[in-house]
């Protein structure tokens, strides 16, 4: 080929791809919802079918509206058999789900739950927590999502401030609190005999009644994670169409029929996530009660998964099993894993694609803002410390303390503006925004491309002898040493520089690794504050059930300055 083709080719090349970067700016502009129908229709979601199926569709979408109980609804009447949930106790299709949910709400309408009720899930992942969210929709109850970590006393405040009806709640759990008066219990997952009444027992003895034609849309609650305090319920809002869902999926490539794999708990706004898109899919959840690594690498061998939905610490512990029990599983199938919850290590983010191939979707977002950004495979392959950048529909603004935006490469607070911000907590309280921003109340900057880095928690910078200092750029280092399975690194007050940096390290097993080789190590790479006075080694970091750090829970550091 001669220079002068190349170069036409090049210019055409250029062109083509100029032009449909501007098509798709010009679309998501002028014409949202075509753009929002031409993915659906790329990823299969939308597709031809029988006039009889396509009526009974529209019926379903006229009665539900853009719920959950729609997702089963359509995925009765267009794939019955395809199965909807597999647990330990093995699959039901959509049409078993849809028919089981419909008796179940039944059920939960004898008992005095309604149109507004509210009823609290705390369930470990398996189908009974799927089937007691959609009937609870389909009565147009809302749902609060109760996390599986909490103490009795904290489960209890929880029922008792969020006016609770009902919980269903697996049998491990009973025993730690006592509901409040008028709360009645329901056993949602039981390994021997109890003396309360079952969701089995429910869908069991439940006739097949007509349940109200158009319920009103029963709100989530979702909990916050509660390292700092208690809890506070989060109102999750409808989504006004399916373009929540088609924006996730224009940046993360999920398909109908995905078999996904949902690690992360349901109770979780990630683990949520994953089920929803799993409803507008028709996936195939799998799931599993508890997460244990060698387990799940023989689920995504056994079922053949396409798509998992993970937090941090989940890939630590799959990239630690032996590379020769992990290498005896094939996860060829596997072409999504996407990961949020907690903020993703670079370092982890490089090791899990030398393992597993560029297949890792990094989400940056919150309880109160859904998502932010999106990291790609290949942009993270680039920058594992990145957090991509926001999918399309998503203003993404990086302020200062005054509300003006910073310049690129600057350091400020990171807000946002998407379909599916929170509509405030259940206590009142709300998220302050600038000008429709919310704030997510982390710092970052924006490179020269535009791609989002976190540098950390507003509230978990300290002032070490007047400098400010962000302990994840310490994290990020420490965490990568080759000895080091994981770390955190937090401000303890200082009686000379007003605070200062302590690192606790978990080290892989057999490593060793001293304090001092830490802390040199630390001083070739960092400013003078930004190194830890004090290093402590633990046997494992104290984690929450959604696998983030507690701080709370870390040993005491003394407040004598480290020598």
């Amino acid at each position: 080929m001669t220079s002068e083709r190349i170069a036409k080719e090049r210019w055409r090349s250029r062109w083509t791809a100029g032009t449909a970067a501007r098509i798709t700016r010009w679309a998501e502009r002028r014409a949202p919802k075509a753009l929002d129908a031409l993915t659906l229709i790329k990823q299969g979601v939308v597709r031809p079918m029988r006039p009889d199926k396509l009526l009974r569709t529209a019926l379903a979408y006229r009665r539900w509206g853009i719920t959950i109980p729609l997702g089963y609804a359509v995925g009765a009447v267009r794939h019955p058999d395809r199965p909807a949930v597999i647990d330990e106790r093995g699959a039901l299709s959509f049409a078993e789900v849809d028919r089981r949910t419909t008796r179940l709400a039944g059920a939960l309408r004898e008992r005095g739950v309604g149109s507004g009720s509210r009823v609290a899930i705390l369930c470990r992942n398996h189908h009974g927590f799927v089937e007691a969210l959609v009937a609870a929709g389909k009565l147009g109850a809302d749902s609060i999502l109760v996390n599986t970590g909490m103490s009795g006393e904290q489960i209890s405040t929880v029922l008792s401030e969020q006016g609770a009806r009902m919980v269903i709640a697996d049998s491990e759990f009973t025993e730690l609190f006592s509901p409040p008066e008028g709360v009645e219990l329901v056993v949602g997952w039981t390994e021997g005999t109890t003396s309360h009444p079952t969701v089995e027992q429910l869908i069991g003895r439940s006739g097949a009644d007509e349940l109200p034609k158009r319920p009103r849309h029963g709100r989530m609650i979702v909990l916050t994670s509660g390292t700092t305090g208690t809890p506070k319920g989060a109102r999750r809002p409808d989504p006004p169409s399916l373009s929540p869902a088609t924006t996730i999926i224009s940046r993360v490539p999920l398909r109908s029929g995905e078999r996904a794999m949902i690690c992360a708990p349901l109770f979780h706004t990630w683990g949520l996530a994953g089920f929803q898109l799993g409803a507008v899919l028709g996936a195939t959840l799998v799931l599993h009660r508890k997460f244990d690594p060698q387990q799940t690498m023989a689920a995504l061998q056994r079922h053949r998964c396409t798509s998992m939905f993970a937090v941090p610490v989940m890939l630590q512990r799959l990239l630690e099993l032996p590379a020769e029990q992990r290498s005896s599983y094939d996860h060829g199938a596997l072409r999504i894993v996407a990961c949020s919850g907690s903020a993703l290590p670079g370092e982890l983010a490089k090791d899990f694609q030398e393992v597993f191939g560029p297949v890792l979707y990094n989400f940056y977002g919150s309880t109160e803002a859904s998502w932010v950004s999106i990291a790609t495979p290949r942009e993270l392959r680039a920058n594992p410390d990145t957090a991509g950048r926001p999918p399309r529909g998503t203003t993404l603004r990086v302020l200062d303390d005054t509300g003006a935006p910073v310049r690129r490469g600057e350091t400020g607070n990171i807000h946002v503006r998407n379909d599916m911000l929170f509509e405030g907590y259940t206590n009142g309280g709300s998220s302050g925004r600038h000008d429709g921003l919310m704030p997510t109340g982390d710092l970052g900057y924006l490179d020269g491309s535009g791609r989002l880095f976190v540098v950390g928690r507003a509230d978990d910078m300290i002032v070490s002898g007047g400098e400010n200092v962000y302990p994840k750029e310490t994290e990020d280092l420490i965490a990568g040493f080759p000895e080091v399975s994981e770390a955190v690194v937090t401000g303890v007050d200082d009686p000379e520089y007003g605070q200062r940096l302590a690192a606790f390290v978990v080290l892989h097993e057999g490593a060793t690794l001293e304090a001092d080789t830490v802390r040199e190590r630390t001083r070739q790479r960092l400013s003078s504050f930004a190194r830890p006075r004090d290093v402590v080694f633990l046997d494992a970091l104290p984690r929450n059930a959604t696998g983030k750090v507690v701080p709370g829970r870390l040993p005491a550091v003394s407040p004598e300055r480290s020598r």
